[in-house]
């Protein structure tokens, strides 16, 4: 029909190289010592900027659905996903997502996982959570030796089968996690699950899990990592969910989770009934033994946060560059110029921080230095790049105008999605709150992160000032706990400036010291001053198609 002709409209995009079209990233992986895996961090960013983008799709269209019993009435707990969601698990567990730095023998291993994961969550964020959650099993499962003698080997495997059977006889293990109740929240030590000892009880030693747990996430997994009650106090236990007899474990799934975003994972609510299962670390530890398994999710949080920001910039970039209004192209408008930077600078802080985070994991264990700022700049990152995640996407969705807000974008998904790596594992106050945990049991590692701070004294009088600034927040311990949430802000918006200043070009940070560091900053994305080169940094971000 002549009235239905398109035009001014941008191409598909499509075929991308997720990793070389990320600059930043790029570069992060050379510059924090993950560079020996660029060359296969580009092949993979040709394979997930493929056919994983509608697998990402349709994983979504064809949310998993919970069957609790089968046709004759038995209870069988099964949860049955999309192919689509089967192709995208094999092709991380294929890819070393959930495991690269406990089989690499290379320098760098968690950089570069970290640059993998940015890169192929680009294509669907929901596989992640259970991507996440094995790798982060691997350090809390050493707790107990024994234990993770018989499931690293199988939490690490390059191999993913997703059928209901014991996970020795499929050589390979998914890990998920349960440790919020209903009445408890975050307050993990309010949980009600209690744990009964089978004989004798004590580290590795088998109990009956008994209880309920109000969010389970990816309930089709081989093993999950739970807190209960023991005599001793909260406890940490590996309970698998089919045994190695080949008879279902007693957990029972009462419902899937209606979610905001992430829908193409299952979460549910379960209950235990005697189920079996194996402590983990001491008596009444549990919190300290699972907390090295929060901290691994924690920085996932960051580095996924990243990923949706660096898409949010990709579409946005693309479109205001193949579209025209009021006789320019959208990306030469100047308020849009503005807008698009201001998000390009975000998604590139947040990129910068997430590479930086995951080096300090893999210093942590030989440099006690390294690993107090892994602590401290693990929980300021994940309070600060996350919370920014939802605002930048619904910006970037903006761009679009109305053709963003149809599901056909890929906007709304994008946005949904947002809030999760904020909520999940500690939201902005539990999280604001660890970051003065920190620092009352490590005090030294305030200093230490004000070493990180002054590696680039000097080089911007917007950062120097308020670097001078932050100090003065520590100063005083009034109300500190009141003031939390401002100076953890600060906090992350000064290793942001002080990483781009020492490593990014000069034009993207003297834009975001002017953006982020002024007295007169905007509160709103597109509120960039005079005096920078908006167009420069739109030019890194914009995909080159």
């Amino acid at each position: 029909m002549a009235t239905h002709e398109v035009t001014n409209q941008p191409p598909p995009l499509s075929g991308r190289n997720l990793f070389e079209d990320n600059l930043p990233l790029v570069e992060a992986l050379q510059r924090e010592g993950g560079g020996w895996a660029s060359d296969r961090a580009s092949e993979l960013g040709r394979f997930w900027g493929g056919e994983p983008m509608r697998w990402g799709e349709l994983a979504n269209e064809r949310p998993p659905v919970l069957a609790r019993f089968d046709r004759y009435g038995e209870r069988v707990d099964e949860v049955t996903f999309d192919d689509s969601w089967h192709k995208l698990m094999a092709a991380g567990v294929r890819d070393e997502l959930h495991a690269l730095p406990w089989r690499s023998i290379e320098q760098g291993a968690n950089v570069a996982r970290g640059a993998l994961f940015i890169t192929a969550t680009q294509a669907e964020a929901g596989f992640a959570c259970p991507t996440t959650m094995t790798f982060a099993a691997v350090p809390a499962l050493r707790a107990q030796p024994e234990l993770a003698a018989e499931w690293e080997p199988l939490l690490t495997s390059t191999s993913y089968d997703p059928s209901s059977v014991p996970a020795a006889e499929k050589g390979s293990a998914i890990c998920g996690m349960a440790m919020t109740e209903k009445q408890g929240g975050s307050d993990v030590r309010a949980n009600t699950t209690t744990a009964k000892a089978v004989n004798g009880g004590g580290p590795g030693a088998e109990y009956l899990i008994t209880g309920h747990k109000w969010f389970c996430s990816a309930p089709m997994s081989d093993l999950f990592l739970i807190l209960a009650q023991a005599p001793e106090g909260i406890s940490c236990f590996a309970m698998p969910r089919i045994l190695p007899d080949g008879s279902r474990n007693k957990i029972s799934i009462e419902r899937l989770k209606d979610k905001l975003g992430n829908r193409s994972n299952a979460s549910s609510e379960v209950e235990y009934d005697g189920a079996l299962a194996r402590m983990v670390g001491e008596p009444g530890r549990g919190v300290p033994t699972i907390i090295e398994m929060v901290a691994h999710t924690r920085l996932d949080c960051v580095l996924g946060a990243a990923a949706g920001m660096r898409s949010a910039v990709a579409q946005a970039t693309w479109h205001a560059a193949h579209r025209a209004a009021f006789g320019k192209q959208l990306i030469d408008q100047p308020l849009m110029t503005n807008v698009l930077a201001d998000l390009a600078l975000e998604a590139e802080a947040a990129t910068v921080t997430a590479m930086r985070l995951a080096r300090a994991y893999d210093e942590a264990e030989s440099d006690p230095a390294a690993a107090q700022f892994k602590r401290l700049a693990t929980a300021v990152s994940k309070y600060y790049v996350c919370q920014r995640a939802p605002q930048h996407a619904f910006e970037a969705m903006e761009v679009l105008g109305g053709a963003g807000y149809v599901e056909e974008s890929g906007m709304p998904r994008l946005y949904r999605e947002a809030p999760l790596n904020s909520i999940w594992e500690g939201s902005g106050n539990v999280i604001a709150l660890d970051v003065l945990r920190a620092l009352r049991h490590e005090p030294e590692s305030l200093e230490g992160f004000f070493t990180e701070l002054d590696r680039a004294s000097g080089a911007d009088a917007l950062l120097d000032a308020a670097i001078a600034r932050l100090r003065s927040e520590f100063e005083s311990g009034e109300e500190i706990e009141f003031r939390a949430r401002k100076i953890v802000e600060q906090m992350a918006i000064a290793l942001q400036a002080a990483l781009l200043v020492q490593h990014g070009p000069s034009f993207v940070s003297d834009a975001f010291c002017a953006a982020r560091l002024s007295e007169n900053r905007g509160l709103n994305y597109g509120g960039l001053p005079l005096g920078i080169d908006a167009a420069g940094v739109v030019a890194r971000h914009t995909p080159q198609g």
